[in-house]
């Protein structure tokens, strides 16, 4: 994907932000609960991409090698319908070294590979998840959002990952514990008539 740089202003504490995938290895580091590679999707492709129709969105919840991602992303959007050309190849490029940079970072010979087509309130309660390590990255619609909350209170402030940029976030299977107070969500939007493709 050709990338335009987008400014996180600010990312919170405990958040790393880079401008280069090989600096995603401050996610390692103690005390960084999440990592923000700073980018933005190409405008051409966020045109592209913010039109689709919802049915042909790519949508799957599968286990695989890293290097299988490219090509189970092809199948994928056939299966959606989604035609092939440029745009579809950046997307479908952009998912497999998103994969490969996670798997190496985190040393995982394979991954959880989830893509969804969220059109509502999918997980509007500021949470955990219960996993090592997540990489999400939003490619249409309002990125996730995050904070720090404490005893069970929401985040304050709330931050959002911006659209097209990937964050790694710990979970609670991380090995030193997790990410003590660090949660996120899926923005609310249910009723905006918004679409996100997760």
């Amino acid at each position: 994907m050709i990338l335009a740089q987008e400014i996180v202003q600010e990312a919170g504490a405990g958040v790393a932000v880079t401008d280069r995938p090989e600096d995603l290895t401050a996610f390692l580091r103690p005390g960084v609960a999440a990592a923000i590679w700073r980018r933005a999707p190409a405008p051409d492709f966020q045109t592209w991409i913010d039109a689709v129709p919802v049915e042909a969105l790519p949508s799957a919840r599968v286990i695989l090698r890293p290097e299988a991602v490219r090509d189970a992303m092809t199948a994928l959007c056939d299966a959606a319908g989604l035609p092939p050309g440029l745009q579809r190849d950046r997307l479908t490029d952009d998912v497999a070294a998103l994969a490969r940079v996670f798997a190496g970072l985190m040393g995982a010979p394979f991954l959880r590979l989830r893509l969804d087509r969220v059109t509502g309130n999918a997980c509007r309660r500021f949470h955990v998840d219960a996993v090592t390590a997540r990489l999400v990255c939003t490619y249409r619609g309002p990125g996730t959002q995050y904070g720090t909350g404490r005893d069970g209170a929401e985040p304050h402030p709330v931050f959002s990952v911006p659209t097209g940029a990937p964050v790694l976030l710990r979970g609670t299977l991380w090995r030193d514990g997790g990410a003590p107070g660090l949660l996120h969500r899926s923005p609310p939007i249910e009723g905006t008539g918004l679409v996100r493709l997760v």
